[in-house]
């Protein structure tokens, strides 16, 4: 057995590998030093990047004791939709589950574009095997080893070496995907089964999560096995996964899908800490970095959780934060579509990147703009790599402004306001459009754009207090060395409110509990201080979708009615008296928190006399020479009214001239928002 995790001495590193820039954030062993850096991003090269995130903070890998690493390599391949070759393996008369999918259409109205997302698997990569369980668990029909050898064969021939296995009802008897698993493991190097990566109803959604789970595997155990060569022996390293959690390396080599969303969840994990330190109530996140913008809801210190997701056009059925993210970041190339100014998705990328990089990138970008307006320093070294080049900044936005009959100013202007309006519309989704009120939620604001631009965006949806946190632009990463080790899995119960079986709810749930906790326990932390939570999701027998009921009353059918009830008429406005059921049970068990930074409190210094004044132009049109100040000079807790730009070595904080700025001890920028403008 591991020495338990809190114990352990070195240094505690959380790196968050983004599409532009990976970010670096190690705490001491004492958690007395903070240390953090950028590098820029190796798509091509991960472990590259890592090596060098550890040198730009200052250590050998030697000196670290844990990495807990953030990733987009799963989230990239997905959506740039490069797919490992995959066969797939189902109940005969079912292979075409794969392409059928769901009865809706992506684009209601674009009758010009794919109605839907092209199967995962082809045709002559389906096949199918003669057996089957029912919806009670039973074989009717038993699958024979003959069968097995002779899908062996056609599987070979096929020339894979890739296979996902998603029979029917398997998720409520697994016997044949546990039979097929071992035969095919031992002729196959990468195997998924569907009641280990997705145990739940829903063919569909079961069918694409494991076969994508299958496509990744190739990729991430390469990966891995790159870092376990690399390492030192001594040297742990975790994975940060989709619902804002950490996994062993050992894990996520076979369900790599957990990492979807790891980097946005490091940045949600974040917040939530921040959340509950500050005493906010409920939060929404703002991170905008280089590709995009990422939101997610945070209610009473807790992430929106959702299991049911779509990513690149895919399915996924799998517990992960419930992030909405747009195509709008600091790379977010502006262009002239049908005589209208749009910005997005399409990115510059890290290579050659925008213009302002001096790296051969000729399209104006949302940074570009940023350089023009005055909010991005044009003196600076982003990256610790990448010094800004304004006039190569001007000479794109110039190319657009004379598309547009404009000056470069107002051009760069024009960007701004229509990023802020696509980005409070992500906002408002993530809100409005689930029922709460926008207004009573707090902006954190983070990522490399996200403090620049999180002012104006907040005024289009009305709210009031912003939040910058220390580490802003390496919040992620920050994310990752707070994260805690836990593990959540959904899987289906199907039980209802009329046949209500007690004994065998809590059995089950003692079962999965048990299976959740096992890899905690094998890394150290004592079974006693582990945390279990539930979430129920339940619908009235006949609805398509289940209510999530977050710490749900499973061990009282009652009082899990009312709980029910009660959510039912926030959601929808109406309730009934008709028979409910519980559909699936989301269980989670955790290690105890840890906050490693929490500590760490910010002496007071006298304001220093700004170094610098910078000229400014805010989405208003209104120009002012701004003072720039230096973030770790602010005196704490003293109101200062903007026009502000606030500098780090890493980050920028932009206030306009009607809201004000204060910094509490814990090093956190607290703008307030002047909606009267």
């Amino acid at each position: 057995m591991n020495a338990p995790l809190q114990s352990q001495t070195g240094w505690r590193l959380g790196i968050d590998i983004g599409g532009t820039f990976t970010d670096v954030v190690a705490v001491s062993p004492e958690g007395t030093q903070h240390r953090s850096a950028k590098v820029p991003s190796k798509p091509n090269l991960p472990i590259e990047a890592i090596t060098e995130s550890i040198a730009a903070v200052g250590l050998d890998w030697e000196q670290v004791h844990e990495i807990v690493h953030g990733t987009t390599i799963v989230t990239n391949d997905i959506v740039e939709n490069k797919f490992r070759p995959c066969a797939i393996v189902t109940t005969k008369g079912y292979g075409d589950t794969i392409e059928v999918g769901r009865l809706s259409r992506r684009y209601l109205y674009r009758l010009d574009l794919e109605p839907k997302a092209r199967p995962l698997v082809p045709r002559e990569l389906r096949f199918e095997v003669d057996e089957r369980v029912l919806s009670d668990a039973s074989v009717q029909t038993p699958l024979t080893d003959a069968q097995i050898e002779h899908l062996i064969a056609e599987l070979r021939a096929s020339g894979v070496d890739t296979v996902a296995v998603c029979l029917i009802h398997a998720f409520r008897n697994p016997v044949h995907e546990i039979a097929l698993g071992a035969k095919l493991r031992a002729a196959f190097p990468y195997v998924s089964l569907s009641h280990e990566i997705s145990p739940e109803i829903r063919e569909f959604e079961r069918m694409s999560t494991t076969v994508l789970n299958a496509m990744m595997l190739a990729k991430i155990k390469s990966h891995l096995g790159k870092i376990d060569e690399r390492k030192p022996a001594e040297s742990r390293i975790f994975m940060m996964h989709s619902a804002s959690g950490m996994a062993t390396p050992e894990l996520i080599s076979e369900r790599p899908l957990m990492l979807a969303m790891s980097g946005p969840a490091a940045g949600v994990a974040a917040t939530c800490q921040v959340a509950r330190n500050l005493g906010m109530r409920n939060a929404l996140t703002f991170d905008m970095g280089g590709t995009t913008t990422d939101v997610c809801l945070i209610v009473e210190g807790r992430a929106d959780i959702a299991a049911n997701r779509e990513l690149g056009g895919q399915k996924i059925r799998l517990p992960m934060v419930a992030v909405d993210s747009i195509g709008a970041g600091g790379g977010s190339i502006a262009r002239l579509v049908s005589g209208a100014l749009e910005v997005g998705p399409q990115s510059a990328g890290s290579s050659p990147g925008p213009a302002c990089y001096g790296k051969g990138g000729l399209l104006p970008t949302v940074a570009d703009s940023d350089v023009l307006l005055g909010y991005l320093s044009p003196t600076r070294t982003l990256g610790g790599s990448v010094r800004i080049a304004p006039a190569k900044a001007e000479q794109a936005i110039a190319e657009l402004a004379g598309s547009l009959n404009f000056s470069t100013v107002n051009a760069a202007l024009g960007i701004a306001r229509v990023v802020h309006s696509t980005m409070a519309r992500c906002l408002r989704r993530a809100t409005v459009e689930r029922g709460v009120d926008i207004r009573d939620f707090d902006l954190v604001a983070f990522g490399g754009a996200g403090p620049m631009h999180a002012a104006e965006v907040a005024r289009l949806c009305g709210i009031r207090k912003i939040v910058v946190p220390m580490f802003s632009s390496g919040f992620s990463a920050l994310g990752c060395v707070d994260a805690t080790m836990n593990f959540s899995r959904q899987f289906t119960v199907d039980m209802r409110s009329a046949e209500w079986d007690g004994d065998r709810l809590s059995t089950v749930l003692a079962a999965e509990a048990e299976a959740l906790a096992q890899p905690l326990v094998k890394a150290g932390y004592p079974r006693a201080d582990l945390v279990i939570s539930r979430t129920a999701g339940i619908r009235y027998s006949g609805q398509s979708s289940e209510i999530s009921i977050l710490d749900a009353a499973l061990d009282d059918a009652t009082a899990l009615g009312r709980q029910f009830t009660q959510a039912h008429e926030q959601f929808y406005g109406y309730s009934t008296e008709e028979p409910w059921e519980l559909v699936t049970v989301r269980t989670e068990v955790s290690a105890p928190a840890r906050n490693l930074h929490a500590s760490t409190q910010h002496p007071s210094r006298a304001n220093a006399d700004p170094a610098t004044f910078r000229r400014v132009i805010f989405e208003n049109g209104t120009q002012a020479d701004t003072p720039v100040l230096n973030r770790s000079e602010l005196r704490t807790s003293e109101r200062l009214q903007g026009p502000l730009v606030i500098e780090d070595e890493w980050s920028t904080v932009i206030v306009p001239p009607q809201d004000s700025l204060w910094a509490d001890q814990y090093g956190n920028l607290h703008i307030e928002v002047d909606l009267a403008q």
